[in-house]
Parts: structure tokens; C-alpha cells; sequence
């Protein structure tokens, strides 16, 4: 009689079970990274506003002037200050200012286009990027927000409170960076509140 031939049943359940192991850890894997994926995209959201946050939206304005630089598409930075908010902070309590600001941000994002990224880029500070404008284009826009804005009121018991804005801008320019857009649009910004103050713009000197 011969050697007794190994059966391919003793040996077919441990190839099995490594196959199965391989998949069981492949579907682990991509859960894993699903959920890295979504904690990268949670940390680019403000959690009070669900916008984008400051790191989030510099890096949309970051694609954007790469996007202006290679097609050479016109658009703009506004940068967005709520004017005294900090009294209402104070007189009503945060919890009536975080109603206050996600009305807001409510209010922003249905007045400007899909296309168009709002951010939350400080406490009481928004930033909006607006495709295919030129710089007129985007100061009336700006102005239109104002209004809008001007108009977003809450009722805090007895008290109906609302809020003005002064928004500034300034024109996505090939060569330039995040900080330098949002800086300038800043000064723009403070130019216009000056503006509406009815005292003279500031004038930035140069050498």
C-alpha cells in the first residue's frame, strides 16, 4: 500500500481562514480610513456654525487663487465684521450671540451662490469668497449683504436684538496668498466702517 494521500479538506480550511482574515482586515481598513476622512473634513467645520472654520476656509481660498491663477477667473474676497457684537455678548449672554451668529451665517449662505464659500474666519468675523465678479461686482454684493444682514433679527425674551455688519473687499490677484487677501480685505473692511461712521477711510502709507 502506498502513503496515504493529505486530504485536501486538511488543508483547505486554514487557506480559507487566512482569506477570510485578509477580508475581515481590508473592511476594517477602509472603515478606518473612512472615519480618518471624516474627522480631517470635521476639523475644517466651526461646530457652532457648521461652516467652514478659519483653517478650513483658508484652504478654499488657497484652491481658489490657484484656480484664478490658472484660468485666469475673476473673483473676490469679502471680509465680514459684525459692528458691536461684543455689547451684545456682554449685555445678553453668549448663548444670544451664538443665535444671533448662526442667523447670520443662515442669512449669508442663502444670499450668495452655490458656487460661493462661506467661512467663519473669527469670533464675530465672516469670510466669503464670490466666483466670476469683478471688484464693482463684489462691493455691491458686499453692500447687499449688509443690507441683508441689517435685517436678521432674534427675540431674547422681551428684547428683539439684531445686528449690523461691515464687510469689505478685496479682488483674488494671481500671485498673491491667503494671509495677504485676508489682511487686505480686512483694511477694507475697516475702511468701510469708517465709511459708514461718516469719518474720513484710513489711509495706509507706503514708502
Amino acid at each position: 500500500m502506498g502513503l496515504p494521500q493529505p486530504r485536501l479538506d486538511d488543508e483547505f480550511p486554514s487557506i480559507t481562514a487566512v482569506l477570510a482574515e485578509n477580508e475581515r482586515l481590508k473592511r476594517e481598513l477602509a472603515v478606518s480610513r473612512a472615519r480618518v476622512g471624516e474627522l480631517e473634513a470635521r476639523a475644517d467645520i466651526d461646530p457652532l456654525l457648521d461652516i467652514l472654520n478659519r483653517r478650513g476656509f483658508e484652504r478654499e481660498l488657497k484652491r481658489a487663487l490657484s484656480h484664478v491663477k490658472r484660468y485666469g477667473t475673476q473673483a473676490a474676497l469679502m471680509f465680514v465684521d459684525l459692528d458691536g457684537f461684543k455689547g451684545i455678548n456682554d449685555r445678553y449672554g453668549h448663548a444670544a450671540g451664538d443665535v444671533l451668529l448662526k442667523a447670520v451665517a443662515r442669512e449669508l449662505i442663502g444670499h450668495v451662490r452655490a458656487s460661493d464659500v462661506v467661512g467663519r474666519i473669527g469670533g464675530d468675523e465672516f469670510g466669503v469668497i464670490v466666483w466670476r465678479v469683478e471688484e464693482p461686482q463684489a462691493v455691491a454684493k458686499a453692500r447687499e449683504l449688509e443690507t441683508v444682514i441689517a435685517r436678521v433679527g432674534i427675540t431674547h425674551g422681551r428684547s428683539q436684538i439684531s445686528v449690523a455688519a461691515s464687510i469689505g473687499v478685496a479682488p483674488l490677484v494671481e500671485g498673491s496668498n491667503p494671509a495677504d487677501l485676508i489682511a487686505a480685505a480686512d483694511q477694507a473692511m475697516y475702511a468701510r466702517k469708517d465709511e459708514r461712521r461718516g469719518l474720513p477711510a484710513a489711509v495706509s502709507w507706503g514708502e
